[in-house]
């Protein structure tokens, strides 16, 4: 189902994040790749967890030249040169929702399972 990527969060968020970065652990579909984020830990944090870890959504806000601003209480933009200005309630959701824009564009395809997560 499309999804505009401003509406994006949670494991919606993630799951868009991963067929970026690590598009092999989506190949077998949603309940394989939940079933990593649940069981698979890497540097001792599990994966997949990109609007959640510092560790894992930081390297892209740096690749990317992500700049992160305050807006008071409407919660936090993210920006760059290339990527459309995108808003979040933390800092790394913004950035990861600027990440999946400037790739993708403003809406993607995401799996029905996630559509909980995405409205």
């Amino acid at each position: 189902m499309k999804v505009k990527v401003f509406k994006l969060q949670d494991l919606a968020l993630d799951w868009a994040v991963t067929t970026l970065e690590k598009p092999e652990a989506c190949k077998y579909g949603v309940e394989d790749w939940r079933d990593q984020r649940k069981h698979t830990v890497v540097n001792g944090e599990y994966v997949y967890r990109w609007h959640q870890s510092w560790a894992q959504g930081g390297p892209i806000i740096e690749q990317e030249r992500i700049e992160l601003w305050g807006d008071g209480d409407e919660g936090w933009i993210a920006y760059d040169n290339l990527n459309p200005k995108q808003k979040g309630p933390t800092p790394l959701i913004a950035a990861m929702r600027c990440y999946v824009a400037g790739q993708l564009g403003d809406e993607v395809e995401i799996p029905e399972g996630f559509k909980e997560e995405a409205e």
